[in-house]
């Protein structure tokens, strides 16, 4: 059977075929959506979060490490530096991560001059729920099925010898007492509630995590 049209062809070929095959599909990655400039006439194909962040919207979407630290962090800044006027809305499905990136966007997010609004849309546990927290007071969301966890630092440290193992214990203790005190500050519970619930995971629905003072608002 005999055609001149590619596609057909490929079908014929798949159905006449006595061999086994494996057809291998590249990765989408990032969709791209339009964007048109100001002045423009013609739009460009940008990736999704390319487009976004001219919106001022920002994603946590995995566990807090330094690479994505930095992007968040220099994203805020740089979006404060552009309009200083406009809010930034950051939204987070993160299962945490290390402590001191978490503790890098928390403190940036008070740096900046724009009102930070954090939105939990899937999970913000530990230092993710730190984040959360750190949003401007009366604009903190979560969508209604979010789940939030909190609970004190963990250390990957058990290995090493003695004296740094005790050094790597008071600088847990002193990133604990941090962590209890900004929960304390940005929920308004008693610092016997914070530490109590810091002893162990703690984990909360959207409706639970507003009576914790966590956020302020459950999306509809």
């Amino acid at each position: 059977m005999k055609t001149t049209n590619p596609l057909l062809r490929f079908h014929i070929k798949v159905k006449y075929s006595t061999s086994f095959f494996f057809i291998h599909l590249m990765p989408l990655g990032v969709p791209k959506v339009p964007f048109r400039s100001p002045g423009e006439e013609d739009a460009a194909w940008v990736d999704l979060y390319n487009r976004l962040h001219r919106e001022r919207l920002l994603f946590l979407g995995q566990e807090v490490e330094n690479e994505i630290s930095n992007q968040i962090v220099g994203l805020m800044v740089y979006l404060s530096l552009e309009d200083n006027t406009r809010d930034l809305f950051l939204f987070i499905n993160s299962p945490g991560g290390l402590v001191m990136p978490g503790i890098a966007i928390y403190d940036t997010m008070q740096f900046v001059i724009p009102e930070v609004h954090t939105i939990c849309i899937g999970l913000a546990a530990s230092m993710g729920s730190f984040i959360l927290v750190g949003g401007e007071i009366t604009k903190r969301l979560a969508f209604p099925h979010a789940r939030v966890m909190i609970h004190q630092p963990a250390s990957s440290f058990y290995r090493s010898q003695t004296g740094e193992f005790i050094l790597e214990v008071e600088e847990l203790m002193r990133l604990r007492e941090t962590l209890t005190k900004v929960y304390v500050q940005r929920t308004g519970n008693p610092l016997w509630v914070v530490s109590e619930d810091m002893e162990r995971d703690v984990f909360m629905s959207a409706t639970e995590a507003q009576a914790h003072g966590i956020v302020d608002l459950v999306g509809i």
